[in-house]
């Protein structure tokens, strides 16, 4: 190739706009990043700052960052394996929230009188923040691993349920009129018409719902004295002053919720046609 076809070619890239976008996607969040990062530094140089800069976060983490997949036995394991514990107890209870939910959020969506009944239980429990649930549950169920299970089921269920109700009721009344026409089973009328107009909401509140079982991982596994997990690993971590070690372990879960919620977005994608998405 010759200096002036390579001249041309890179002309060409910058003159093309989805090159140019996608270069703006990367140099965008990187240039806030490395200014989020120079701010950060300078006020923990401060006098009297008592949280560690960047720099120094590194220094104390290094191993930790340098072998994510070590495993000592026991909880002496590295952040990979934290995480890992993590998002199984979170498979676990956000698959029971979506199950519940959608069936529940059908339910009340189709009878209006259940709705009526059911909804102020739904709008006190929905606001109990996910800490709340902790000694409750404990006291429910008395054993570590089902009551953060049902941590995490509590707080991911509400946006399922209630985004799913308002999808069943959102449906256009044509749909109802021609399933009523044609005399559908409530077999068809429910996977032909019911379930694929809802679908949008559903999938609205399985990624809300997504984030706040990830959010609510801390507190569940706060209950869990002595378990592999992201949040008993910063619970830990602060009871043996490593604030380095929590500002880490903050930025996996930053991570991995940004995943998840991708994930959601691309099953998302998938399943749905262009014109429904939300």
């Amino acid at each position: 190739m010759t200096i002036a076809q390579s001249r041309s070619n890179s002309k060409s890239l910058w003159s093309d706009p989805k090159f140019r976008e996608r270069l703006d996607d990367v140099l965008s969040p990187a240039i806030a990043i490395i200014i989020l990062l120079v701010l950060w530094q300078l006020f923990a140089s401060l006098p009297g700052a008592t949280l560690p800069s960047p720099i120094r976060v590194v220094q104390d983490t290094w191993m930790l960052i340098l072998y994510p997949f070590y495993d000592r036995g026991g909880t002496d394991k590295g952040l990979f394996w934290q995480v890992f514990e993590s998002l199984k107890r979170v498979a676990i209870g956000y698959s029971l929230a979506a199950v519940v939910g959608i069936s529940i959020g059908i339910l009340i969506g189709l009878n209006r009188r259940i709705s009526k009944a059911l909804d102020p239980i739904f709008q006190i429990l929905r606001t109990v923040p996910p800490l709340a649930w902790v000694p409750i549950a404990l006291a429910a169920l008395q054993q570590n691993q089902p009551a953060a299970l049902f941590v995490i089921f509590i707080t991911a269920i509400w946006p399922i349920l209630i985004n799913t109700a308002v999808g069943v009721r959102q449906i256009p009344q044509d749909y109802n009129n021609v399933a009523q026409v044609l005399q559908l089973p409530q077999r068809e009328y429910f996977f032909k018409i019911l379930f694929p107009a809802a679908l949008p909401y559903i999938f609205t509140g399985l990624r809300i719902a997504i984030g706040l079982a990830w959010l609510a991982i801390i507190a569940a596994e706060i209950v869990m004295s002595g378990i592999v997990g992201i949040g008993f690993f910063i619970w830990n971590a602060y009871q043996n002053g490593f604030v380095s070690e929590i500002i880490l372990s903050l930025l996996y879960i930053g991570l991995v919720g940004w995943l998840l919620d991708k994930l959601m977005v691309k099953v998302q994608t998938m399943i749905l046609p262009e014109s429904q998405r939300q």
